[in-house]
């Protein structure tokens, strides 16, 4: 499976955010997307799961070489700042995510099951989720892709402010989810994303770059990026 992004252009007013953005995702990688602030990285996301309309360029997702239909149900989009029905608990969120959703799971397992893969206590399951620690919002997020299995997933920084333990779950969490998926990771934290990412895509003056492996996995890593955002131009 292939995520294609071809010439993709978005501009708010005068200023064009994405200038001919273009890259292949493949299933079974975790893509970080880099990029200074406001250079693009959630306008690119929101372009992708049609949030926002991009302006020009194609988006377009294949299966053994066959176009797919690219629409709404294939992406998973986790924000930053998790968008949850705040009034419903954690266990009737579920129930509620399950039967919207029920034509499209395979293999359901129960809500307790899926409780406990997040490893959120039994205690907490009945509580109002407006009531949840940031973390376990997050993490309440993270488990609609563990029951609908979208083809596409978009973290929009969603590790940022977890602390340690949290943090390491989501990531053991993700490396074992991403064998079925295309997972694309937006962060600014260099150390999380060469700890959880296998490719590393810059996105700068608009356009987006597949950084080699070698550079990745380099000693130098932290100086060769910040060599190539630093020549960043703003208009």
């Amino acid at each position: 499976m292939r995520l294609v992004l071809k010439d993709i252009e978005k501009k708010f007013g005068e200023k064009k955010v994405l200038k001919k953005a273009s890259c292949i995702f493949e299933q079974g990688n975790i893509y970080g997307l880099l990029g200074r602030n406001g250079s693009g990285k959630t306008t690119l996301f929101n372009c992708i799961s049609e949030e926002d309309k991009c302006d020009s360029g194609s988006i377009e997702l294949f299966k053994d070489d066959e176009k797919d239909i690219l629409d709404f149900s294939k992406i998973g989009y986790a924000f930053a700042q998790a968008v949850l029905p705040e009034f419903l608990t954690g266990y009737e969120f579920l129930k509620f995510y399950i039967d919207i959703n029920e034509d499209k799971i395979k293999n359901l397992l129960s809500i307790d099951e899926y409780f406990d893969m997040i490893k959120i206590e039994k205690e907490d399951r009945f509580r109002l989720i407006k009531d949840y620690s940031f973390g376990m919002k997050n993490k309440l997020q993270m488990v609609c892709f563990l029951i609908t299995k979208p083809p596409v997933i978009l973290l929009d920084e969603p590790l940022t402010s977890f602390d340690v333990v949290v943090a390491f779950e989501i990531k053991q969490l993700l490396k074992k989810m991403k064998g079925n998926h295309i997972i694309l990771f937006s962060t600014h934290i260099l150390e999380l994303a060469t700890d959880l990412c296998d490719e590393i895509v810059i996105l700068n003056n608009g356009a987006l770059e597949l950084l080699n492996k070698n550079v990745l996995n380099s000693s130098n890593f932290e100086e060769s990026i910040m060599e190539i955002l630093k020549e960043e131009t703003h208009v």
